[in-house]
């Protein structure tokens, strides 16, 4: 993404930067780091899961998000100045749990329609 939008690999979009422009401390940093990858992998699972909410095969759909969003993580192993943190494997498979949550609640109240 980072590559896309700024013409530099080693960048990435937040979602989460500081509102109000002012100094805040090293550890709300961290935390914004956190929604980030919970924001960013809970749209695209929810999508994903919208998209095939009638197939047969959603419930392997789940398995499959939930391995592509561990495996995004691995690639900061590769990729220059990104380091591999636990905490965001974890936010970003909270995402995925999150949205996989929302879509089966719907899917029980409108199990007639679907």
């Amino acid at each position: 993404m980072g590559y896309f939008m700024f013409g530099d690999i080693g960048r990435h979009p937040s979602l989460a930067d500081n509102p109000i422009y002012q100094p805040i401390p090293i550890k709300f940093y961290f935390i914004g780091d956190q929604i980030n990858h919970f924001i960013s992998t809970f749209l695209i699972s929810f999508a994903g899961f919208c998209t095939f909410l009638k197939n047969k095969n959603f419930n392997r759909l789940f398995y499959i998000m939930l391995s592509f969003s561990a495996v995004i993580e691995l690639f900061h192993f590769a990729i220059p100045n990104r380091v591999f943190e636990v905490y965001d494997v974890v936010a970003n498979l909270s995402g995925v749990i999150f949205a996989y949550f929302i879509i089966a609640i719907y899917r029980i109240y409108n199990k007639n329609k679907i």
